[in-house]
C-alpha cells in the first residue's frame, strides 16, 4: 500500500494538522508503514477470539476496577495559581486551530 502525497495531506487535514512538504514527505511513509501493519492484523484469524469491551482483567490490583468514590482534589485556585496564564477561572492557551 503507497500512500499519495494528496492521501496524507487529506487526513491531515482530518486531523486539523497543517504540513509542510518536507512533513508530508517524512510522515507518508510511516503512515504507510501503520496501514500495513494494521493490514497484517486483519489477516490473522479470530473467528474464535470471544470479543472483548475492554482490555482491563478482574485482578483486585487493576486500578480500573477500584471503588468509584469522591477523593479530595485541588480547589479552583490552587489548580490556578502556578499557570502561566490565568483568567476567569480558567487556564488561558493560545489558540491552536485557526480554521474556521
Amino acid at each position: 500500500m503507497a500512500l499519495s502525497e494528496k492521501d496524507v495531506l487529506y487526513v491531515a487535514d482530518l486531523a486539523h494538522l497543517e504540513l509542510t512538504d518536507e512533513e508530508v514527505k517524512k510522515f507518508g511513509p510511516q503512515l504507510d508503514a501503520v496501514l500495513e501493519y494494521v493490514q497484517k492484523l486483519n489477516e490473522l484469524d479470530t473467528a474464535g477470539v470471544e470479543p472483548m469491551a475492554q482490555v482491563t482483567y478482574p485482578a483486585t490490583e487493576n486500578p480500573a476496577l477500584r471503588d468509584d468514590l469522591a477523593q479530595p482534589c485541588f480547589t479552583q485556585v490552587e489548580a490556578l495559581q502556578n499557570a502561566p496564564e490565568a483568567g476567569g477561572g480558567c487556564f488561558k492557551v493560545p489558540q491552536v486551530i485557526e480554521k474556521e
